[in-house]
């Protein structure tokens, strides 16, 4: 595991919406501003980080607490 993002990817609807997947499957819709102002952050900044932002699938705050679990010592 990389601890980067991957596997999300993104379809322009007629409607101008944004639809955001995941593996394939829906994670989230982009709708007015947010979707015009997504097209123009995709083409600057990582897309794969700034669609696991928008989704909520981003660094849940548990990474560093999780390692000192005690299931987790032995590795």
């Amino acid at each position: 595991m990389t601890g980067s993002p991957e596997g999300f990817t993104y379809r322009v609807r007629k409607s101008g919406d944004i639809e955001l997947l995941h593996h394939g499957r829906p994670a989230g819709v982009l709708r007015g501003a947010a979707a015009a102002r997504f097209l123009v952050d995709v083409e600057n900044d990582d897309p794969q980080e700034l669609m696991a932002r928008l989704t909520g699938n981003y660094k849940h705050g548990n990474e560093r607490t999780a390692k000192d679990h005690p299931r987790n010592r032995r590795r």
